[in-house]
């Protein structure tokens, strides 16, 4: 079992994302999460079952205090912005750094990766896929990735991503 925690600025889709990755069903009309909300998915990754425990953290100011504590105990975590919202990337390094202070462990090897949201509306997009990466290698996260929950490019990627990571720095691949 890994506790993987899902974090960002309010309205970027994250929660979105969890619901599409556990239905396979698009819903945009959710309402904004109110502290911590969990939710388990069960999945084989190189012959090796797995658990992962995904925390959808509420992205409005008057929460945030409540993160570094539930960050407790996590294997790993993504870091998601809205690819057309600029300032839900400009956040970045307020977001990691709460997600540091609960964080048991390495910090200078923080199993995290970026998730950009939205790519169904490129079209709109104000950060550059270039800008994110950067951002990304700069604080030396894991990985990269864009997705639409919409339309659901990318979405088990991610998780199959992070879950691979988190089982790799346990020893299991």
């Amino acid at each position: 079992m890994y506790k993987v925690c899902l974090f960002g600025d309010g309205g970027v889709g994250k929660t979105t994302l969890i619901k599409r990755y556990l239905t396979g069903v698009f819903k945009g009309n959710s309402t904004i999460t109110i502290g911590v909300d969990f939710h388990v998915k069960k999945l084989k990754i190189e012959g090796k079952k797995v658990s992962l425990q995904i925390w959808d953290f509420a992205g409005e100011d008057r929460f945030r205090f409540l993160l570094p504590s539930y960050v407790v105990g996590a294997s790993g975590g993504i870091f998601m912005y809205d690819i057309t919202r600029y300032s839900s990337l400009k956040n970045f390094k307020d977001w990691i750094e709460i997600f540091k202070r609960g964080f048991i462990g390495d910090n200078r090897q923080l199993p995290v990766i970026m998730v950009g949201g939205k790519l169904d509306l490129q079209y709109k997009r104000t950060v550059s896929t270039k800008d994110a990466y950067d951002l990304a290698r700069n604080y030396n996260l894991y990985g990269y990735i864009e997705c639409s929950s919409k339309d659901g490019r990318n979405i088990e990627e991610i998780f199959i991503e992070i879950a691979k990571i988190m089982m790799h720095r346990s020893g299991i691949i």
